[in-house]
């Protein structure tokens, strides 16, 4: 069974950090591409880092030098070191993990990130 659990989502100051996990499990995360989208409410869904089995990095512009991605292969988690949070940041964080080639993919439930002014 293909799991993604996200955790470490919460309540945080502007400026604060927090950092988030994905656990996977079922299929073979080495073989994927891991991606961090969010959504806030009433927006579309909006990716906001990606790493390649062979951890290269992507970022969203808005993201860049505060945010941090990176995956264990041997420990099936991706992580997203969250740094100078600001109130738009404020959404629910999904993992999602995505095979480059065969284009299986699969969704975290979410974990939701509150960043207060």
């Amino acid at each position: 069974q293909v799991q993604l659990v996200e955790s470490g989502g919460g309540l945080v100051q502007a400026g604060g950090s927090l950092r988030l996990s994905c656990t996977a499990s079922g299929f073979a995360f080495s073989l994927y591409v891991m991606n961090w989208y969010r959504q806030a409410p009433g927006k579309e869904r909006e990716l906001v880092a990606a790493i390649s089995s062979g951890s290269i990095t992507y970022y969203a512009d808005s993201m860049k030098g505060r945010f941090t991605i990176s995956r264990d292969n041997g420990k099936y988690t991706v992580t997203l070191q969250m740094n100078s949070l600001k109130p738009e940041d404020t959404a629910v964080y999904y993992c999602n993990a995505r095979r480059p080639v065969g284009g299986n993919e699969y969704w975290g439930q979410g974990t939701q990130v509150t960043v207060s002014s």
